[in-house]
């Protein structure tokens, strides 16, 4: 019985060969491990766009589709993902609208937004339905044939849902889009395909993108028209949003700006009002464009950015470095 642990142990230390055992080889040295530190990336956000009534008869008057963005452009297209809500459908059918509030933005006013390198746009907006059921797919269509992104609105209920998801420098960004209205007073009923202000859905449209996202921003239509501070219906679908997990609430409609605020992990800006538009009311031509830094999957700052829009045409104000 010894003899038989007394081989056991020779053959666990040095094998089953005979003699003596060889020298140990020197450790071969290793390269330290360097860190990688996380990617930094830089979104932009405009508020809204509307590329119909007189922003449309500057185009035709210039012949010139990217007007409205080209003072605005530069600054968009530095971002690593770019986002407007735009408050036009596109459509190729019926006259131009020149007044009223019912919109149409021209096929070739998608110039301009590609002019800016924006990525991805809100749809969801009480003018999403101007232009009726071809108006919707013309839009859905035009924008995804030039690569831009929509969200808030689908070819079925389930992809309004879903959202986008965009990568940027390995970091996935879920983008997710709700509006109060989308009838506009010209519907009796809502269409599945567009996602209202609906707390319970928001939830679990968050916690579904989250699975497969890094950040999730969140994009709302909503507050009272010229107002300078938001609603409570507000405050209350954007915290509900940060709660979910959402990073960023993007806020837009009232037309005017509205304040940001830091909400527990995240932050909410109520309204950058208008970037592109014809609106002469007072505080309708000053407008915010917002530009979130974020490292790796932590947003690490927000800076805002005043625009003034003259004669359609938006620009920076007092821009520094």
């Amino acid at each position: 019985m010894r003899r038989q642990i007394a081989a056991l142990a020779c053959f666990a230390l040095i094998g089953c060969g005979g003699g003596a055992p060889k020298p140990k080889e020197a450790p071969v040295p290793r390269k330290q491990d360097v860190e990688v530190p996380p990617p930094v990336n830089r979104l932009v956000f405009g508020g809204d766009a509307m590329l119909s009534r007189h922003v449309a008869e500057r185009m035709r008057a210039t012949k010139d589709p990217a007007l409205p963005f080209r003072k605005i452009a530069p600054f968009f297209k530095t971002a690593d993902l770019a986002f407007l809500n735009l408050e036009s459908p596109f459509s190729d059918k019926g006259t131009p609208p020149t007044a009223g509030m019912v919109f149409k933005a021209p096929p070739e006013a998608i110039e301009g937004l590609e002019l800016a390198g924006i990525d991805v746009v809100s749809i969801a907006n009480n003018h999403t339905r101007d232009q009726h059921e071809y108006g919707v797919l013309y839009t859905l269509d035009w924008l995804e044939k030039h690569k831009i992104a929509a969200i808030g609105v689908g070819r079925d209920e389930a992809a309004a849902r879903r959202g986008v998801i965009l990568t940027a420098n390995t970091v996935k960004f879920g983008f997710l889009a709700y509006t109060y209205d989308q009838r506009n007073g010209n519907h009796k009923d809502d269409d599945s395909r567009i996602n209202g202000l609906d707390i319970v859905r928001l939830r679990e449209d968050i916690a579904e993108i989250r699975k497969s996202s890094n950040v999730t921003v969140v994009s709302m239509h909503a507050g009272l028209e010229y107002a300078k501070a938001p609603h409570p219906s507000q405050q209350q679908f954007a915290r509900a949003a940060i709660e979910a997990g959402a990073t960023l609430v993007i806020g837009h409609h009232p037309h005017v700006v509205q304040p940001c605020e830091e909400y527990q992990t995240g932050v909410i800006c109520y309204s950058l009002g208008n970037l592109v538009f014809d609106q002469t009311a007072p505080g309708t031509n000053d407008g915010l464009i917002v530009e979130a830094e974020f490292k790796g999957f932590s947003l690490r700052r927000i800076r805002t950015h005043k625009i003034r829009i003259v004669d359609t045409i938006p620009e920076l104000v007092n821009q520094k470095p």
